[in-house]
């Protein structure tokens, strides 16, 4: 090419330079925005997990209270309550000589 054709070819040249980099960056902004909506949608998500864990944990805990147990077992299961000369209470050394396990 001469010199005189690369002349007539430079505005071109740096106005097509120019809207790339315009195109660039707006695709660069459309990225940017895309992620944070998903970034947001997985912190609400995350939120919503959390609140159901704790909502779980809450139940599990009512659920299994001392009281409804000893009840459910009462009254569905017909056990009988314990009274405290059923409880045996072992010292270490009886349990060590009961189960065979040596130190």
């Amino acid at each position: 090419m001469s010199s005189g054709q690369m002349q007539q070819l430079r505005p071109f040249l740096s106005l097509l330079f120019v809207i790339c980099t315009l195109l660039g960056l707006v695709f660069i902004k459309m990225e940017e925005r895309r992620i944070s909506y998903v970034v947001l949608k997985l912190t609400k998500e995350h939120k919503r997990a959390i609140e159901m864990k704790r909502q779980k944990e809450i139940s599990l805990a009512k659920l299994t209270r001392p009281q409804l147990l000893e009840n459910l077992a009462t009254q569905r299961l017909t056990l009988k309550r314990v009274t405290p000369n059923q409880i045996i209470r072992l010292t270490p050394t009886q349990i060590i000589a009961r189960t065979g396990l040596e130190i």
